[in-house]
């Protein structure tokens, strides 16, 4: 893993699903974890909820009484979306993975409007929000130096093929965490 160019952590503690699992199964695969369609436990307790596209307004928006259209002019669909109850934080998780350049160079300049778009919507649910970006090993070419630093500095975040469980704000399973 890589943030502001750091490298740190041990993936076994981490989403390290690449792109090739969706967040519910990688959770579902991880010791103490259990998955109940959306609902994220461990060791018996709910800790969290996921959802992707548009599971995130036809139910978690839904449950919560929130018409997106009083908010929103256009629906934005998160590749994942994972609402953590232990610190009331919203963490929209983007997957970007591709071998050659194109318009995702573009997209990834976007994160500042959409969170703020995500906080709007989730403010009146008195929600927090964190946007961040999985990203796949292309973008760790010197080009994208300048857009990785845009950002952080616009208060997002980014990670290299994992994103740490403690970054979630997760429970770590004790037999994931090693020196």
């Amino acid at each position: 893993m890589i943030k502001n160019g750091k490298g740190g952590g041990n993936t076994r503690t981490g989403l390290v699903f690449e792109g090739k699992v969706d967040l519910s199964t990688f959770l579902a695969s991880q010791p103490h974890y259990f998955v109940d369609k959306d609902k994220v436990f461990y060791d018996d307790t709910l800790v969290a909820r996921v959802f992707k596209k548009h599971s995130f307004y036809n139910i978690f928006l839904r449950e919560l009484n929130i018409d997106w259209t009083k908010y929103l002019s256009k629906k934005l669909l998160p590749d994942d979306c994972i609402f953590v109850l232990l610190n009331n934080m919203l963490y929209i998780i983007e997957c970007k993975f591709q071998s050659v350049e194109g318009s995702v160079d573009e997209k990834l300049q976007t994160c500042d409007f959409k969170k703020k778009q995500y906080k709007k919507l989730m403010a009146v649910a008195n929600i927090d929000v964190q946007y961040t970006y999985l990203l796949g090993d292309w973008f760790k070419s010197p080009k994208y130096k300048d857009v990785l630093d845009y950002i952080i500095s616009v208060g997002c975040e980014y990670y290299f093929e994992y994103i740490p469980l403690s970054k979630l704000g997760l429970p770590v399973p004790p037999e994931n965490i090693t020196d």
